[in-house]
């Protein structure tokens, strides 16, 4: 009998179908990266990036995926619980060393739409433009992520 997949595991391969049905929706060949995580997510986020470019509506799958899968890595490459960045409907992390709440509101919050989270995610743009735009909500004296974004290089094609 084989063991049951990891909680992990299932993640990941939600996030594999989801990238290669929005790569089926864009007219793109399956992925055919390495199957590291962090990859897959980048070219899951990537993906859904260029199907708002070519004027198509996102794989939703593929857009909850990705937005899952980025607060994921946000919250442990600054692990704490004095931010929450909130991208409804998909989800919501708390980030960032400093005062814990227990109730309530944290004492700062970030608010996006998917679109955006993905854009600054990947460095397509930067959390300035973003604010400046009215395309991000931001309070509080640690609601600036300009030092942990984009979560990985802007690359050319991305």
């Amino acid at each position: 009998m084989s063991p049951k997949p990891t909680a992990a595991q299932r993640r990941q391969a939600a996030l594999r179908t989801a990238l290669d049905d929005q790569l089926t929706a864009l007219g793109e060949p399956s992925y055919s990266g390495p199957d590291r995580p962090a990859l897959v997510l980048e070219a899951c986020a990537a993906a859904v990036l260029r199907a708002g470019d070519a004027g198509t509506e996102p794989v939703r799958a593929a857009v909850r995926a990705a937005v899952r899968g980025t607060l994921a890595e946000l919250a442990e490459r600054a692990p704490g619980h004095s931010l929450e960045v909130r991208v409804p409907p998909f989800g919501a992390v708390q980030c960032l060393e400093g005062p814990r709440h227990t109730r309530g509101t944290p004492p700062g919050v970030v608010e996006t739409g998917p679109t955006t989270w993905l854009a600054l995610a990947m460095g397509r743009i930067t959390w300035e433009e973003a604010v400046a735009g009215h395309r991000v909500t931001a309070s509080g004296v640690r609601a600036d992520l300009t030092a942990l974004l984009p979560l990985w290089p802007p690359r050319a094609g991305h």
